[in-house]
């Protein structure tokens, strides 16, 4: 529930409220979430005229400002190939309007697409105070600690990756069973992420080629069970859609 509602200005005065003690307060971007009936009582901080839905290629990356909504991240030419499927798969049409690329980070479980996909792509984010850089992986577990107080500003993304996902759901329309992303670097570093199960999606791989990673995947999901799938088959299905993101990828499936 939302007891208080502010529409600041600058950067400072966003964070000066998000700093408070008492009520807490957390920053409003699209409302796809937040907006939704909820028992907790929170002061809202809209973040709409700070200018962060900018989006920026440099260099061999692509820096998307936190407020970006996820429509407007599939319009840009400026994207990852691959990426405009997890975003369908992400939200509606709809909520796409509204949904921006960081509260969706923040908001996601085990299941969200869009944050399986950047997890594989090893998504680099801006918090402030700060500026402090993190990666997604390692702000993912401890969201809610670490962000008290703090604000994303910026998520950035590599273009020399390429991308492949691949997901199994009771309809083309439903969230995950099981989804899985996989991303390689001309270097032949290659990402597996595990969508569909827990509280966050999981990293399955991180190495210097693909070997191992349908195995790895598999090993990730043995013990996945929950109302929606047993951890039977979410184990058989995560190596099925490894493998077929690295035939996707043209790598060695091992």
């Amino acid at each position: 529930m939302i007891i208080e509602y502010h529409r600041p200005t600058s950067i400072e005065e966003a964070l000066q409220l998000l700093a408070r003690e008492e009520p807490r307060t957390v920053p409003l971007a699209g409302g796809s979430v937040l907006n939704q009936p909820a028992s907790e009582k929170v002061a809202a901080v809209d973040l709409q005229d700070l200018g962060l839905n900018r989006l920026e290629k440099r260099g061999s990356t692509v820096e998307l400002g936190a407020t970006l909504t996820l429509q407007q991240l599939l319009d840009a030419p400026a994207s990852v190939d691959g990426l405009a499927q997890v975003i369908r798969h992400e939200a509606t049409y709809n909520l796409r309007q509204v949904a921006s690329v960081a509260g969706t980070l923040v908001a996601a479980d085990g299941r969200s697409p869009f944050a399986t996909a950047l997890l594989a792509l090893d998504a680099g984010l801006t918090l402030l105070p700060g500026p402090e850089s993190v990666t997604l992986g390692d702000l993912l577990p401890l969201r809610r600690e670490r962000l008290r107080g703090r604000l994303i500003t910026q998520v950035t993304l590599p273009l020399n990756a390429r991308f492949a996902y691949h997901y199994a759901a009771r309809s083309p329309a439903d969230r995950p069973l099981v989804c899985a992303a996989a991303a390689v670097w001309p270097s032949g570093r290659t990402r597996v992420a595990l969508g569909g199960f827990g509280s966050a999606p999981v990293l399955a791989l991180d190495g210097t080629g693909p070997d191992g990673a349908a195995a790895a995947a598999e090993n990730a999901y043995s013990q996945a069970g929950d109302e929606w799938a047993s951890a039977e088959y979410r184990q058989e299905i995560a190596g099925v859609l490894v493998r077929r993101c690295l035939l996707e990828l043209e790598l060695p499936v091992t």
